[in-house]
């Protein structure tokens, strides 16, 4: 069965290459070989999900130095297979989608071979064996992830975009990368299985140093406090791109480590991820609430998501975590998605405040639109309230201040996404651009509805957990024996129903401004402010450095590039002009020089000639 997973893994990076080599200036034929191999990639995942295959192959020697080796393998379990899945199966529509979103563009190849290598990379993050060969596929992600950001590179937007999120998430990757060297040195393995084993057996090498060093990448890529400044601004990559991997795969790869390395954490780490997580949930959900780009609320709902997955792994419930990072990868995709409809519907208008009317105009995606919203809030039997109301019952059971933070955040997740379906499906149109927007072909609108279907029923899944992991099974039979189950599963309800009703009477009369910046300004500009993150790093971090990278600059070209580039090139070029001022070609010249030399080696064995 190891095959099956080469094969997965194979498929994306074989359309990657070709595309590379032969499809550069062939952009149908490359955007077909990528749709076509994501299609594969789905079929093979999932055979193993129903299959239930577990795996845990013979490993390939990659690297030997004395007695430390490196080595590559597959690790399929529970887990493992339903990530498998959700990455292909959302992966699958957004190439779709792909199709239709960019077909005129002018990087139309360059976009897909960059979605294959990032479907590669982030395949190999899932069944990879040890920490080893998980960071090789961790900064596979981060390029792919770089070039699909930095797609529309001519504007300084996408530009700025994409370095900064090289930049933060390698700062993580140096802490992450020094967590697996001291794994290494105490464990002698970076094996999982073998690194479990260690861990139960000897629980005195697991230390808080240990664990805060390996979270380091968690932080980075699933962009949480306080390096989580990056997703927002991702946002400047295509559509397409900020649902693939910003909201549904990549950024959940850090929810992924923290299951797969739970057991080398200590309980000082998971009381901070749990009160990050919590925090997150809250800020994320406050900043969302005034965003007038529709992309950036939802990347601001991301944030949020993850802080509830991140804090439900730190109350010791990872497979709570896992089912809601896979129903919020369904209706999280549908909602980019549907935000990319939009987008393209009104001519790439992006502001919320210049839209409305559109339920008429764009029916199929206001409809499954509606839907994302509803299973985001967490409305009763949708796929969002199976996984939300779940990490509530774990959060109320194990930890009363996450479950607090975790309730307000639904009662903001209701208001900002109610807000965003009003603003933009509901009223008037406000702009030139809205009333002329109208639905687009089926390679738009067959995603949005694949998508939508599990959005809406991909929760019940939990009601047949012998498909899922053993882990999920224990953890679900204990929340729902929880005595608080029908008090908790009421605030939930009082959640979403709030929000949705605050957020019909706000906004879906709404002319030009936001109702919100009249009725509290105060609190609309702490909110719009982000709490000056953005602002702090500037100042702290930015300019600071700028200020010695100019000081670095000029040593640099004084002594480098000056003394020893130039200096050294014009010295050799005057003693150039010097020999050869005594080239002249006479005969007599030539002689008197060879006299003067003559005499000058006689002079020098003299001079040390011992009498």
């Amino acid at each position: 069965m190891s095959d099956l997973i080469a094969a997965i893994l194979l498929v994306p990076l074989c359309s990657a290459a070709l595309i590379l080599f032969f499809f550069r200036r062939d952009a149908d034929t490359a955007a077909k070989l990528s749709v076509g191999a994501s299609a594969v990639a789905m079929v093979l995942a999932l055979f193993a999900l129903f299959q239930n295959i577990e795996i845990d192959a013979a490993r390939i020697s990659w690297l030997k130095l004395g007695d430390f080796e490196l080595s590559f393998g597959f690790l399929l379990n529970g887990d493992a297979r339903l990530l498998l899945f959700v990455v292909t199966f959302v992966g699958f529509w957004i190439h779709v989608f792909s199709l239709g979103y960019m077909r005129d563009d002018p990087g139309k190849a360059r976009f897909f071979g960059g979605l294959s290598v990032f479907m590669f990379s982030m395949l190999g993050i899932v069944v990879a064996d040890n920490l080893a060969m998980l960071f090789v596929f961790w900064e596979l992600v981060g390029f792919s992830s770089y070039l699909l950001i930095a797609h529309y590179f001519h504007t300084d937007e996408a530009r700025a975009a994409s370095k900064k999120a090289l930049v933060i998430n390698r700062l993580g990757d140096i802490g992450f990368l020094l967590g697996i060297v001291l794994t290494q040195v105490r464990f002698n393995t970076l094996e999982f299985a073998e690194l479990e084993q260690a861990a139960l057996a000897q629980p005195e090498l697991l230390t808080a140093g240990l664990g805060f060093l390996l979270i380091c990448g968690f932080v980075a890529k699933s962009a949480q406090f306080p390096l989580h400044v990056w997703l927002p601004d991702a946002m400047a990559g295509p559509t397409p791109v900020s649902a693939l991997i910003h909201a549904a795969t990549m950024v959940a790869a850090g929810i992924y480590l923290l299951v797969r390395i739970d057991f080398l954490l200590v309980q000082e780490v998971f009381s901070l991820i749990a009160l990050l997580g919590g925090a997150m949930a809250l800020y994320a959900g406050f900043c969302a609430l005034v965003q007038r780009d529709v992309k950036k609320v939802l990347a601001y709902s991301t944030l949020s998501q993850l802080g509830y997955m991140s804090a439900t792994v730190a109350i010791g419930m990872s497979g709570l975590a896992m089912f809601h990072l896979a129903t919020h990868a369904f209706f999280k995709a549908l909602l980019f998605l549907g935000a990319g409809s939009v987008i393209l519907g009104c001519h790439h208008e992006q502001d919320v405040f210049r839209m409305g009317g559109l339920r008429k105009r764009m029916p199929w995606t206001s409809w499954t639109f509606l839907l994302g919203v509803l299973a985001i809030s967490g409305v009763t039997f949708t796929s969002g309230f199976f996984s939300k109301d779940a990490m509530l019952l774990a959060a109320y059971e194990e930890n009363l201040p996450v479950f607090v933070m975790f309730l307000v955040g639904a009662l903001l997740t209701a208001l900002y996404m109610g807000r965003l379906h009003w603003l933009i499906f509901h009223g008037e149109s406000r702009s030139k651009a809205a009333r002329q927007a109208s639905e687009s072909g089926l390679t738009i609108i067959a995603p949005l509805v694949a998508l939508a279907l599990l959005a809406v029923l991909g929760g019940f899944v939990s009601l047949w957990p012998e498909s899922l992991s053993s882990v999920f099974v224990q953890e679900l039979e204990h929340v729902h024996e929880s005595t608080g189950n029908r008090l908790v599963m009421t605030f939930g309800a009082l959640a979403w129903i709030l929000g949705l009703w605050g957020s019909w009477n706000l906004y879906a009369r709404t002319r030009d401004e936001d109702p919100l910046m009249k009725k509290a300004p105060v609190f609309f500009r702490l909110c719009e402010s982000k709490l000056f993150f953005d602002e702090v790093y500037d100042f702290c971090i930015r300019r600071p450095l700028r200020h010695v990278a100019k000081v670095f600059e000029a040593l640099e070209l004084l002594f480098i590039s000056g003394l020893m580039v130039r200096g050294t090139a014009g010295i050799v070029a005057l003693l150039g002009l010097a020999t050869s001022a005594v080239h002249r070609g006479g005969l007599r010249v030539y002689a008197l020089w060879f006299v003067v030399g003559l005499v000058v080696l006689l002079g020098y064995a003299l001079a040390w000639w011992e009498f």
